[in-house]
């Protein structure tokens, strides 16, 4: 029983550092930290004033992360709730207040994330990261493609 409900509690953990450790890299600009942290077919799609902007697979979510870094931002998540769906599988939700270091760091939009989490070979990865954009002052130039 304890062994269960331990390891219960470390894949929560491992579950809930993904966005810690996303956030942490978009600060430091680590495009390579944040395309580790989603699986191999990994996706993230932005939504905003009803356009869907989707990327797909290491390398399209690089050249995205890439274009997106002169915005600057600097992201504060919280309020995390995670689901497991199963051993292997997880969905989870938190919310975003957005700055930006390029504009002294200004508050430049707010909203929300829905994550889908996977368990692989190599950990718990994204296995898809929706942005839910309620307001946006300024925005990836990769937006308007």
């Amino acid at each position: 029983m304890i062994e269960q409900q331990l390891a219960a509690l470390l894949t929560r953990e491992a579950i809930r550092d993904l966005p810690l450790r996303y956030c942490d890299c978009v600060w430091r600009d680590d495009v390579d930290g944040i395309i580790n942290l989603f699986a191999v077919d990994g996706n993230f799609t932005a939504l905003y004033e009803g356009k869907e902007r989707a990327v797909v697979g290491h390398d399209k979510l690089r050249e995205f992360y890439i274009t997106s870094a002169p915005l600057m931002p600097r992201p504060f998540i919280h309020n995390h709730v995670i689901e497991m769906r199963d051993d292997k599988s997880a969905i989870g939700r938190c919310y975003l207040d957005l700055r930006s270091a390029k504009n002294n760091m200004g508050w430049i939009g707010a909203g929300y994330y829905n994550d889908e989490y996977i368990l692989t070979a190599d950990g718990w990865k994204f296995q898809g990261r929706q942005f839910n954009a309620l307001h946006m002052e300024d925005q990836p130039a990769s937006w308007n493609d």
